[in-house]
């Protein structure tokens, strides 16, 4: 079979393990993640899923290596992953005591470059319209709006600094099945239409079935099973087809 060339991967795990307390979480994880597809990692709680976000951002220490666009992260490299990199977070993880421009402009305006708070409010009205939002409710606080919103909102911050990749931490927890829908949809709809590679979270096959070109199965910190998403449900995989069934 004929493989895509190295140079198209965004983001690639050599033999990455985890331990917390002698306890191995991720073990020797060999994953690619290829530009502008959209990578689902799946499986049940305490497989090593956060984790692996985790450890891709540096936020926990970790064996193996990790990889990207070709450049292994380090102290020198990250600089450059964070520059093109957005995220959102399982909780939506707004500021509380932000408006909502402020909390979508807020690293357009903490990232040492020279921009007015006109320049700021007009690209966070822009990215509103972009999420379906109307630009009336930029000076609105978090808590006066409804989850789906606040969804909608932490994925215009997410978009601010026009990221080539965007990491999804179960973006749908907590929100009803119509608006998990639609906010799948509209995932979907902004990381095709702006060819962003994206990896995301989730224990939902549904939200993976619409957001995602590939997945990956997690059991135990191991690749379980690993394809594209319109293979998963005809998968011959045990243990795939059993969580697929009590999801």
């Amino acid at each position: 079979m004929k493989t895509e060339p190295e140079k198209n991967i965004a983001i690639e795990t050599n033999n990455l393990s985890k331990s917390f307390e002698g306890k191995l979480v991720i073990s020797k994880l060999n994953l690619k993640i290829f530009h502008g597809r959209s990578m689902g990692i799946m499986g049940p709680s305490g497989t090593g899923k956060s984790v692996l976000i985790k450890c891709i951002l540096g936020l926990t220490d970790y064996e193996g290596k990790i990889f990207y666009r070709g450049y292994p992260l380090n102290k020198k490299t990250r600089k450059m992953f964070f520059n093109n990199f957005g995220m959102l977070f399982q909780g939506g993880a707004l500021f509380d005591s932000l408006t909502v421009w402020q909390n979508i402009a807020f690293k357009l305006l903490n990232n040492g470059q020279k921009v007015s708070k006109k320049e700021a409010l007009d690209a966070a009205q822009l990215l509103l319209q972009d999420v379906g939002l109307n630009e009336n409710v930029s000076n609105m606080m978090p808590a006066e709006l409804s989850g789906g919103m606040q969804k909608r909102v932490a994925l215009a911050r997410a978009l601010a600094n026009k990221p080539n990749l965007l990491f999804f931490d179960e973006p749908t927890t907590g929100l009803d099945p119509v608006t998990s829908r639609s906010i799948d949809q509209l995932i979907s709809t902004i990381v095709k239409r702006r060819e962003i590679t994206s990896l995301v979270i989730s224990h939902d096959p549904s939200s993976i079935n619409r957001i995602c070109d590939d997945v990956l199965f997690m059991e135990g910190g191991n690749e379980a099973w690993k394809g594209k998403v319109s293979e998963m449900k005809n998968s011959k995989h045990k243990l795939l087809n059993d969580y697929l069934r009590s999801a």
